[in-house]
């Protein structure tokens, strides 16, 4: 059995076509440009959030550690008063 491999034809490209084909990378380039730009914004958006959350949930952990406080000094005091 024997393989022959069929050249590939010679193929210039016209100048129409090279034209289309810089439009068309130029179109690629830019979109991956407006992607690169967004997910930088989206990352900075999700970076405020996660601090927010962190924030209010650091507050809401000193008002339950405040008033676990003052049930245990409420507890401890009617102990002694008893």
């Amino acid at each position: 059995m024997e393989i022959t491999s069929k050249q590939p034809e010679s193929h210039s490209m016209t100048h129409e076509e090279k034209e289309k084909m810089q439009h068309d990378i130029s179109k690629l380039q830019d979109q991956v440009q407006q992607i690169s730009i967004s997910q930088k914004v989206t990352e900075a958006k999700m970076d405020g959030l996660k601090k927010e959350v962190e924030d209010k949930m650091d507050g809401l952990k000193k008002v339950m550690e405040d008033k676990m406080d003052g049930l245990k000094k409420s507890m401890e005091a009617k102990m002694d008063g008893d």
